[in-house]
């Protein structure tokens, strides 16, 4: 491409191959008049009063429910995802507009007792918040940054991933319906060395919250560090599925699947590593067999899909190179489309290449542990810390266990991760900071202290 040329990027159907649309890059000049334009109105924004803020976000997240039908179809098309998880990512992006918009009218501050007078404190917002959103969740991470900032008074400008903006472009056309100016909530589509990268160095904006790989984290965090910057990062993982001996081993074997390969694995809260007493490690293979082989893997439209395909071909080639000796594997399609098969293997050893690094797709590593404290040590055996799940039925083991593995989210007989009313986020180096629930308002808020003089001091 020459320099004359504009910056454009074909978007490609991962089921299909085919190319759905094509969208103009931000330069690097237009990114910087769009964070000059949020500056610009960021002050309007700050004071409109609270009840209106939180009427336009109503409205915003109303807009949202009214096109969920539309949002779930785009993110099928352009992230692959099956129907029914595109319906519930649109609805829970609607949920967590909902949420924070009665946020607004609860930013409370504190009264203090001091001598001398009355101390207040404020929380103020940021100013310009960026946010970066990676293509596995394309619609709900989005809302997951760009909710609470706006409630609490900031003026965002986001970047969708390359891959995956088609959703993103219709929230923000959402927002603009429902009444909330264009330059509170601007989308860039965008390369991250340009747009991402200058959100960083830019000094306009105060906050920059990153989701996608901890190598690029890294590099968010210390840019952000040499301005003092605020960051929120929601990094890789590694996640531990433990299930021990005393489990519901039908009940663990057959959601087992879901844990791993929802979205083909491409989530960083997947329980990439099962971990299984034992005394029952041949009992919860012959019935994990079975539930994997019956993961119905095809078509994302098709109501009955339960996976689709990677989301590109580079990275199901990265997705293979882990996969030598499977143990046993699902099916997929043949034909066009990026289709993977839902795989497992059994290393036999826990510092084996698939069981310690992220891999991102629909692959497995089962291993075995003695007792609570090697499930324990085996759990804790990664630089990742983000999610995981406990099989047991002692509550007394279930509460050491999740007191003892080093992660931000953890589930007992479950394998939820995502609540938007809780909060979200990662141990060790698989991020920094909440999202969601109510630790996320205050992520995008500053704390001022005012102290009135009563007497004479």
């Amino acid at each position: 491409m020459s320099s004359a040329e504009p910056d454009v990027f074909e978007v490609v159907n991962p089921a299909t191959e085919e190319v759905i649309a094509t969208v103009p890059m931000t330069s690097l000049a237009e990114t910087d008049a769009a964070i000059a334009r949020a500056a610009a109105a960021f002050e309007g924004w700050r004071r409109v009063a609270p009840a209106d803020r939180a009427r336009l976000l109503r409205a915003f997240a109303a807009a949202v429910d009214a096109d969920r039908e539309h949002l779930a179809q785009l993110e099928i098309a352009n992230a692959g995802h099956t129907v029914g998880n595109a319906r519930w990512e649109a609805g829970n992006a609607r949920d967590v507009i909902e949420y924070y918009a009665a946020a607004p009218e609860r930013l409370f501050g504190r009264q203090i007792p001091v001598a001398g007078g009355v101390d207040l404190t404020f929380q103020e917002p940021l100013g310009v918040v960026g946010i970066i959103v990676p293509w596995n969740f394309p619609m709900p991470i989005a809302a997951w940054g760009f909710a609470p900032a706006l409630a609490a008074g900031n003026t965002v400008v986001l970047k969708p991933a390359e891959l995956t903006p088609l959703t993103a472009l219709r929230l923000a056309e959402l927002a603009r319906r429902a009444g909330i100016p264009e330059d509170v909530f601007q989308v860039l589509p965008g390369r991250g060395p340009v747009v991402g990268l200058r959100f960083v160095t830019h000094p306009a904006v105060r906050k920059v919250v990153f989701t996608g790989s901890t190598a690029v984290g890294k590099a968010v965090a210390a840019g952000c560090a040499d301005q003092v910057k605020q960051v929120t990062l929601e990094l890789g993982g590694k996640s531990a599925n433990i299930v021990f001996a005393d489990a519901d081993l039908a009940k663990a074997a057959a959601s087992a699947p879901g844990a791993v390969f929802d979205n083909a694995g491409q989530d960083c809260c997947a329980r990439s590593r099962i971990l299984v007493q034992a005394s029952v490690l041949d009992e919860f293979l012959a019935a994990f067999e079975t539930a994997v082989r019956a993961v119905r893997v095809g078509d994302p439209t098709d109501e009955k899909t339960e996976m689709g395909p990677l989301i590109s071909a580079a990275h199901r080639a990265r997705v293979a190179s882990y996969v030598n000796e499977p143990a046993f594997t699902g099916s997929c399609p043949d034909g066009p489309g990026f289709w993977f098969p839902p795989t497992v293997l059994t290393p036999g050893r826990t510092d084996d290449r698939a069981f310690t690094e992220e891999i991102f797709g629909p692959v497995v590593s089962v291993v075995p542990f003695r007792d609570e404290a090697d499930a324990l040590r085996i759990a804790n055996a990664t630089e990742y810390g983000l999610s995981g799940s406990i099989w047991t039925r002692d509550i007394g083991r279930a509460l050491r266990v999740a007191r003892g593995v080093e992660a931000g989210n953890l589930s007992v007989n479950s394998h939820s991760s995502v609540r938007y009313s809780t909060p979200f986020g990662g141990f060790k180096q698989s991020g920094l900071g909440r999202e969601l629930g109510p630790d996320a308002l205050n992520a995008f808020t500053e704390t001022k202290n005012v102290f009135i003089a009563t007497e004479e001091l």
